[in-house]
């Protein structure tokens, strides 16, 4: 049997972006380098190229090269204009998985699945970035990503032919999609079904470990069982099968309610959840929808929600949605408070009594720091909300129902601070969950609702729902 389709993490080591129109796919000249004409057309005819009813890659295509640019880019939630931009090219050269891309939660064509729920499982061979045990540990582990909201259950074996196969390779190693060595494709795996469906592959020239360095072991093993079960890709960046490949942290990993969603469409409920409250990625125009922070960058807005953030660009008609992770491996989820210090160009992150400065996506070396050198009290656990006012040299920072400001010239904090949020900015209320400034007029944000409050008259000129910036 052919494989349906592979899943497989990819990196590519671009070190630029570029804004550059596509040339015809006809013509490889123009403005674009060949070189990055050929690893466009490559990344495109990988993800972007038609299939059969049974899913398999049909050997040629009339979609032409824009076409398929601008499938990639509406899937991504990009602006669509069928031209290679910086945006376009940044997502292209971050880790991923092979499959074709798609919807939502989605499974494979034909609705792959297996038709028993107890599988077994044999781990061929071992990586010697690890030890047994700890491959082991990494493999049962992922299993249980699924197991746990299913009724499957996974048994190991070890000898003979188990319904997946999982080994670690290097180059060509027997299935005629060879690995390319190190960073590039990192696994791939089957869909359900005899000899080798269901079976996964590890490049064995990567190194795998069972931490945030090198490429982690349960992280990608539990993304490719997912495939290995019958999964497609998601469209949510927050679901585990999202193609690009993030490292989500140290903490106890819960499977997103987009893959839940996904693997009981095919095999149904599990008895017990031991996690019931699976992460959603926030929607935009959701009436009840919460900032955590919001701040500039560089000309553009960024709003934290999560572990995600929202990117407002100047030039794009829509909004794109990432992991913080993705950008920013260092930082925390669930931020509480950023502003832009753009005299500086740096950005301020805040999380708890922790603070990290921001140059571009590079975290400056020597932080986090903490916001009792800033001047703050011990009894201070965390402040909800920053401004900095680049006009006036001043940074107020919120905290419960009081709000400081900052000297920024002589770094200390102003006397007569705190005062209440009620007497600084009569009308906000005592609660301040994010703020941002733009044009004299200040964005507060509490709860659901939105205070337009003008500078010049110190007063609000208008209420509106919090997720009017992106709705």
């Amino acid at each position: 049997m052919h494989p349906t389709v592979l899943a497989a993490f990819f990196f590519s080591s671009w070190l630029h972006c570029w804004s550059l129109p596509l040339p015809d796919s006809n013509d490889s000249d123009g403005d674009v380098s060949e070189e990055i004409f050929q690893f466009a057309e490559h990344y495109l005819a990988s993800y972007y190229r038609p299939r059969d009813h049974a899913g398999l890659l049909k050997k040629a295509t009339t979609m032409s090269m824009a076409d398929r640019l601008r499938e990639m880019q509406s899937f991504f939630g990009l602006k669509v204009t069928g031209q290679l931009d910086d945006n376009t090219l940044d997502i292209m050269k971050k880790p991923r998985c092979g499959v074709p891309d798609v919807g939502k939660y989605s499974v494979f064509p034909r609705t792959l699945k297996w038709s028993k729920m107890d599988l077994t499982y044999r781990i061929v061979n071992h990586t010697p970035d690890l030890t047994p045990a700890e491959v082991a540990a990494a493999v049962r582990k992922a299993f249980r990503v699924w197991s746990d909201v299913t009724p499957l259950n996974f048994t190991r074996i070890h000898n003979g032919t188990a319904d997946i196969m999982i080994s670690f390779g290097s180059k060509e190693h027997g299935d005629f999609y060879p690995f390319d060595g190190p960073s590039g494709l990192l696994a791939h795996a089957f869909p359900p079904g005899p000899n080798i469906g269901g079976d996964v592959h590890f490049d064995d020239d990567e190194t795998w470990t069972s931490s945030f360095q090198g490429y982690n072991l349960f992280l990608v093993a539990a993304h490719e069982f997912g495939h290995a079960l019958g999964l497609g890709h998601s469209k949510d960046p927050g679901a585990l099968m999202f193609p690009i490949y993030t490292y989500p942290g140290t903490g106890h990993f819960v499977l997103p309610d987009d893959d839940l969603q996904g693997i009981q469409y095919l095999y149904g409920q599990g008895d017990e959840d031991p996690d019931t409250s699976h992460p959603k990625t926030p929607e935009k125009c959701d009436p009840t929808l919460t900032f955590d922070a919001v701040t500039s960058l560089r000309g553009e807005i960024i709003i934290f929600k999560d572990r995600f953030f929202w990117r407002l660009a100047p030039q794009h008609v829509e909004v794109e949605l990432f992991l913080t992770k993705t950008f920013w491996p260092e930082l925390p989820d669930h931020i509480d408070a950023a502003f832009e210090h753009p005299s500086q160009d740096l950005v301020f992150v805040f999380k708890g009594r922790n603070y990290w400065a921001i140059n571009g996506y590079d975290i400056l070396e020597g932080y986090p720091k903490k916001i009792s050198e800033l001047g703050f009290p011990s009894e201070i656990k965390s402040i909800s909300a920053a401004l900095h006012l680049e006009d006036r040299r001043k940074t107020l920072f919120f905290s419960g129902n009081q709000v400081w400001s900052y000297d920024d010239i002589n770094h200390v904090m102003d006397k007569g601070y705190p005062r209440l949020i009620q007497e600084e900015f009569p009308g906000i209320g005592d609660k301040v969950d994010a703020v941002f400034e733009d044009y004299g007029y200040i964005h507060f944000y509490s709860g659901y609702i939105q205070f337009d409050y003008s500078m010049w008259s110190n007063r609000v000129i208008r209420l509106m729902p919090t997720n009017s910036l992106l709705c």
